[in-house]
């Protein structure tokens, strides 16, 4: 982000946005193929899953909409970044971090699968309830991009991983493919980064303080959030299930969020995504601190009595 903000600020990046569709197919599409496709029909954890799509699609877009409202009243589309960062649950990360904190991976697996699908069709609707009239949305155009933007690359990337599987085999796709495939789309992403941050470069240098607050108000939110789905967690989960719920919601998919804004905003995109590019690095600082947290949040499964270790 730095390296784009010098660059954007002497050199016109405009060129760049040709770029863009090819780049954000290139960072959605591998993703689609290590999706865990089989998992959306697995069976168990019902009341989990009913939990975290009831945070992800009532409480969190509430949440987006009136900081929005608080902070950004002025800036709309800064709002609408928000609200696709609110709207769309649930990176690959959030396996990862599930994982780390010992917590149960394939209810996080599937949470993803559900909350992706389900963010993606129901996006529309919301961004259309919330700020149609004020920023002028098409409604149309945002089906027709979530579309291009998801659902297709979701089909060739199922068609791909079946191909892949049906070539190779599972050992050597889980081994080799799926750990060089999101390569690709980590490329993309700082790409995608890069151009959305360049585009805005000389207002980011001529209004620090935007930037500032931005990166303020989405710490405060994460925090927020991780305190509400860590008390729901507690309240009605176990260790596992609850750390699957807390990252599970929390995680947002901020790489689809990114594609969606500068997809269906030709003119706007790079103002919808500054807020988005610098949820990148609030969201990973935030997962990365409360696994250092959660123990004391759930007792370790680990944590053994010291007079039992001696």
């Amino acid at each position: 982000m730095i390296v784009a903000v010098v660059f954007g600020y002497y050199i016109d990046p405009t060129p760049l946005k040709s770029l863009v569709p090819i780049i954000v197919f290139f960072m959605v599409y591998p993703m689609m193929i290590t999706l865990r496709y089989r998992e959306l029909f697995s069976k168990g954890n019902t009341r989990l899953h009913l939990v975290a799509q009831g945070v992800n699609f009532v409480i969190f877009p509430a949440m987006g909409y009136v900081i929005g409202k608080i902070f950004f009243s002025d800036s709309p589309f800064i709002m609408i970044g928000l609200l696709l960062m609110a709207l769309l649950p649930t990176s690959g990360m959030t396996i990862s971090w599930t994982g780390f904190a010992k917590g149960n991976v394939s209810a996080a697996i599937k949470m993803m699968v559900i909350g992706l699908i389900l963010g993606s069709v129901l996006m529309p609707f919301y961004l259309n309830l919330f700020m149609g009239e004020t920023a002028g949305i098409p409604f149309a155009s945002i089906i027709n991009e979530i579309v291009k933007v998801v659902f297709i690359p979701m089909a060739l990337g199922f068609g791909t991983q079946k191909l892949l599987l049906k070539r190779f085999g599972k050992e050597r796709f889980q081994n080799e493919f799926k750990k060089k495939i999101p390569l690709i789309a980590t490329a993309a992403l700082v790409g995608i980064v890069f151009i959305s941050t360049g585009m805005r470069a000389k207002v980011i240098v001529a209004d620090p303080a935007m930037m500032l607050k931005i990166f303020l108000v989405l710490s405060a939110s994460y925090a927020v959030a991780f305190l509400i789905v860590t008390l729901i967690a507690k309240a009605m989960f176990d260790r596992e299930d609850g750390i699957a719920l807390i990252y599970g919601t929390v995680m947002r998919n901020l790489s689809i969020a990114l594609a969606i804004a500068l997809s269906i905003f030709a003119t706007a995109g790079s103002e919808v995504a500054l807020i988005v590019a610098v949820g990148f690095v609030v969201q990973i600082q935030g997962a990365a601190l409360y696994l250092k947290l959660v123990d004391r949040v759930y007792v370790s499964v680990e944590t053994t009595p010291a007079l039992e270790v001696n």
